[in-house]
């Protein structure tokens, strides 16, 4: 369990958040943030705020728990969900942050009393603070969610934990680099950004990265590297990825390319569009950092690169964005880790 450096709090509204809906030359592409951290949607599992019932602090009567087949204690055929056991800690503190994942169900550990003395804290439970993630726990992260306009699943991922005041500074995994000088060049020739790093600078690759010519992209760290077939990095840079947990770690494909796309809302551009998560509702992929299509100014500035701003697609710097797009042909593996 991480000791907190501060403390993130989020408030989200009731509208539905669909995120990175493009419609481009040579392809359409939609995702929504529409589940529970570890539900296996569409978009890869997504946890977002959703049009709820009136905010209660009482636990539902027919939750989410009951209607997966969670069973109350005590029935028959209780069922257990795969979902992700926390790591175990030594010590509960009353400022305590859990592990940046999720918590479900049947997860035991340090994290799940670290989740229950929140929920105390808060007024949605009063149980015992055993380290167990049981029915009445899903009951209380129920409540919780309805009370605070968020997607209700009983699952703890980022945005519950974000609302609940547990989940850690995401800031203390992101690693800036110091900026290149001005005309810096990468080995293949494209010129750098101000979060670029090249092959000499560029931060190790993260463990269980896949081997090959392929990108690789780490969630937790917000950042991304080319590598070639020899395993040399040939750069490496921070991006905006995803508030919400629909980026489905994995080893993937390219699979589609755009060179500019238009939001689904037609109000932003998004240049160098990669895409390399088909889902049954549409896809995510790299991209440049979009403008808005009415004065065409940007939509974030390349110093909050490295934030999770993106309802889905990975915001990039535009000249990372246009060397991915001269690296990442169609068929290029992408591992998300």
């Amino acid at each position: 369990m991480l000791q907190p450096r501060h403390r993130q709090r989020e408030r989200l509204t009731r509208t539905i958040v669909v995120g990175c809906t493009v419609f481009g030359i040579g392809g359409i592409a939609l995702v929504a943030a529409a589940r529970g951290d570890n539900s296996p949607a569409a978009a890869g599992g997504a946890e977002a705020p959703a049009t709820v019932a009136a905010p209660t602090t009482a636990a539902p009567t027919t939750t989410v728990a009951a209607a997966a087949g969670i069973a109350a204690p005590g029935a028959a055929g209780e069922a257990v969900p795969d979902l992700a056991i926390a790591e175990p800690s030594t010590e509960l503190t009353p400022d305590c942050q859990v592990e940046p994942k999720s918590i479900g169900y049947n997860a035991t550990g340090i994290d799940v009393q670290c989740l229950q003395q929140a929920l105390v804290r808060e007024g949605f439970y009063n149980g015992e603070v055993s380290g167990t993630f049981d029915y009445a726990t899903a009951q209380a992260v129920e409540a919780f969610q309805t009370e605070h306009d968020l997607f209700v699943d009983g699952v703890v991922g980022r945005v519950t934990g974000l609302t609940l005041g547990i989940w850690p500074d995401e800031q203390l995994f992101v690693e800036h680099t110091d900026p290149l000088p001005a005309g810096t060049m990468d080995s293949w020739g494209y010129p750098v950004s101000s979060v670029t790093s090249i092959t000499s600078n560029a931060p190790p690759l993260p463990e269980d990265s896949g081997s090959g010519y392929r990108v690789v992209y780490e969630r937790i760290s917000q950042r991304v590297w080319a590598v070639d077939e020899n395993e040399v990095v040939i750069r490496s840079w921070l991006v905006s990825g995803s508030q919400y947990n629909n980026e489905l770690p994995g080893t993937h494909q390219v699979y589609s390319r755009s060179e500019q796309s238009t939001a689904w809302n037609g109000r932003a551009i998004l240049p160098y569009m990669i895409r390399w998560l088909k889902t049954e509702i549409g896809a995510i992929g790299f991209h440049g950092i979009p403008t808005h299509v009415e004065d065409g100014s940007a939509y974030q500035t390349e110093e909050e690169l490295g934030t999770r701003l993106s309802s889905g697609c990975q915001r990039q710097a535009n000249p990372d964005a246009a060397f991915l797009w001269a690296f990442a042909d169609v068929g290029t593996p992408v591992v998300v880790i």
